[in-house]
């Protein structure tokens, strides 16, 4: 898909013939005065959660922004695999594969040893490994990222939009000793464009998706705790010629005395992005300092590509910033002496609870997953399916994850700022680009988002029974792999089935006996979720709601789709849903026996013996057991999960 041919035109590339107005219609709502939850934000981090609780019809959120309009330009554009999962989660991967750029291999390149004024390239390799996802690392504008959520917010039951123009002053959160207060947060807003005109919101939760000067962050008394690299760079999209052959390729250049540079191409077929290194900054002093302006980034780039030359034809977007690790010690507002007694009811995500350099591509990529981890656990808790309880967990989560990216982080851009070592470069803090390359290739799981692991607590349990999955990981997310569904005979991802829409899913691998088997190990389950007093689908499942409302059961058989007649399926797993009663063929899968795909031998699972995968509806893998193992099953849910 190509476009940008002349010149840049931002929105929807499928209507760059249409006449665009990017005015809001309903600029001058006024804020309600109660809601359940007040999102601070219209980051790609706050519009994932915006987009995850719109999908509840019965609770009210609303997302405000100081800005007065959505995001049109520039910002971050790396799109890791995992994210992409989640994106297929929300409904919307398919636009971003068909619009953004595949990133398929890396590009390395540093100065020539017969002359160093030179560059030359060191090496290409895969940008992923083979089987680390089904999806690939992409690279889209994040405005884009902010239209598919913004369309999918208005078409949801709630019909959520932002309000724009509203600047946050501050927040109050009464922590009194009275816990049972309805909604404890007041945020006061006055007018972006007005400061006239004030507003005040009352909220059960508030969510600061405010970036690095988080207001929210500051109310609730916590504070960044890191340093900075004193290096400065500056980011260009830009419109170019250049003889440079690895220009569509994404491209780390090491100089020899010029600086560094990486190469990102974009979305279209002819937009590219810059990453240019500045000159080191001195202790304390800022970029804002040195009144660097476009041409300076554009003589630097010329200067690092040398023998090659670029002619900026247009600059799209062009921005400085400072290399620097900070992290919060909470990213939720109840301190460590009181987390036994007291449950948050502030939080703080993607930038405002942590800041890194941007040439791995994590910032946007953990802001989203911060906010994938909290919107279901809010929704669960708001909607009384699970114990408030639960909330505590994000923190501790998602500051596991975010200490690791820092630590990541810190070396990556110590080691991309480097100087390469030469044969007349050997400095002791020079770097080799063949370590460079090395640690890139490493840590390509951990870039990709598929590496991170969230460890047991009340809502993920520990590695007891992994030798039943050994590729399916606990705490990590759900690896798909491919299947077969056995009503439509259809080729499809298994986790492909796992929507963002707040339930979990039971994956129940079944053992070696045949499918009609009354009673086979997975026949045994199956009877006991759908009639046993302690199975958590009866105990916390309403009388009056579908069967899979809070809890979705599928199963995948060993045997090939011919081989299993539907009409003898336990028929728990052909349930009758909705006001007409309708059947649902879609629990049922079984191995890919076609192309040889087998999920059983993909994901290491025991043939014999089968298993249970307890997926979160955030996509991790939150437990893995015998398929006879019923007290387990209910203990586990019986922790955190409450009778409605």
């Amino acid at each position: 898909m190509q476009f940008h041919l002349n010149g840049f035109q931002p929105g929807d590339p499928e209507a760059v013939f249409e006449k665009k107005d990017f005015s809001v219609s309903q600029k001058d709502r006024a804020l309600p005065q109660t809601v359940d939850v007040l999102i601070i934000g219209c980051g790609p981090a706050g519009l994932t959660l915006a987009a995850q609780l719109s999908k509840f019809s019965d609770i009210k959120t609303v997302i405000v922004d100081q800005k007065p309009d959505r995001l049109i330009l520039g910002q971050a554009d790396g799109v890791a695999c995992r994210t992409m999962e989640m994106f297929e989660a929300f409904g919307f991967s398919e636009k971003v594969l068909k619009e953004g750029y595949w990133v398929n291999e890396t590009a390395f390149w540093k100065p020539d040893d017969k002359d160093p004024n030179k560059i030359i390239r060191n090496s290409k390799i895969q940008d992923t490994e083979d089987g680390l996802s089904e999806f690939p690392h992409m690279v889209l504008n994040q405005a884009r990222v902010h239209d598919f959520y913004l369309d999918l917010m208005k078409k949801s039951p709630t019909n959520l939009e932002p309000h724009y123009s509203r600047k946050l002053l501050s927040v109050k959160i009464n922590n009194s000793e009275n816990q049972n207060e309805k909604h404890p947060v007041t945020a006061f807003f006055e007018h972006s464009d007005n400061n006239k005109i004030k507003e005040t919101v009352s909220a059960r939760y508030i969510i600061g998706c405010d970036g690095a000067r988080s207001v929210v962050r500051k109310s609730l008394k916590l504070s960044f705790k890191g340093d900075s690299a004193n290096q400065g760079w500056g980011v260009m999209d830009v419109l170019a010629i250049t003889n440079f052959p690895d220009v569509r390729l994404k491209a780390i250049i090491h100089s020899a005395n010029q600086g560094n540079l990486l190469i990102i191409p974009r979305e279209g077929g002819y937009l590219i992005r810059l990453y240019i290194e500045l000159e080191k900054l001195n202790a304390n002093e800022r970029i804002a300092h040195k009144n660097v302006t476009s041409d300076h980034l554009i003589a630097a780039a010329k200067r690092i590509l040398h023998p090659y030359t670029i002619e900026i034809k247009e600059i799209v977007w062009w921005s400085l910033y400072e290399i620097g690790q900070r992290l919060c010690d909470k990213f939720d507002n109840v301190p460590v002496d009181n987390e036994d007694t007291h449950i948050p009811n502030g939080f703080i995500v993607g930038d405002a609870c942590h800041t890194h350099s941007p040439q791995a591509g994590q910032g946007m990529n953990v802001s989203m997953r911060d906010s994938f981890n909290l919107g279901w656990k809010l929704a669960s808790v708001i909607q009384n399916k699970c114990s408030p309880n639960i909330l505590r967990t994000y923190s501790s989560e998602r500051r596991t994850v975010a200490k690791e990216l820092i630590d990541f982080d810190r070396k990556f851009a110590k080691m991309f700022s480097a100087k390469p070592k030469t044969a007349n470069s050997n400095q002791k803090d020079n770097v080799d680009p063949k370590e460079f390359q090395k640690y890139f290739e490493k840590h390509s799981g951990f870039t990709a988002g598929t590496a991170i692991q969230y460890y047991p607590s009340i809502i993920s349990s520990n590695s007891k029974h992994q030798h039943l999955a050994l590729g399916l990981k606990v705490g990590m997310r759900f690896h798909s792999a491919p299947v077969i569904r056995v009503a439509d005979v259809k080729p499809m991802e298994l986790g492909h089935t796992i929507k963002a829409d707040g339930r979990w899913r039971f994956f129940i691998f079944a053992n070696s006996d045949k499918p009609e088997n009354p009673i086979s190990a997975t026949n045994a389950l199956i009877d006991f979720l759908r009639d046993n007093k302690n199975s958590p689908i009866v105990k916390f499942t309403k009388p009056y709601e579908d069967i899979d409302s809070i809890f979705d059961v599928r199963v995948i058989f060993q045997q090939s789709h011919r081989e299993i007649n539907l009409e003898k399926i336990n028929p728990f797993l052909l349930p009758l849903k909705g006001k007409l009663g309708l059947r649902d063929y879609e629990k049922i899968f079984c191995i890919g026996r076609k192309n040889g795909e087998d999920i059983f031998k993909m994901r290491e699972i025991s043939k014999e013996t089968g298993c249970l995968v307890v997926v979160r509806p955030d996509q991790h893998v939150a437990n893995i057991l015998p398929l006879k193992a019923f007290n387990e099953i209910s203990e586990f849910f019986d922790k955190f999960m409450t009778k409605r």
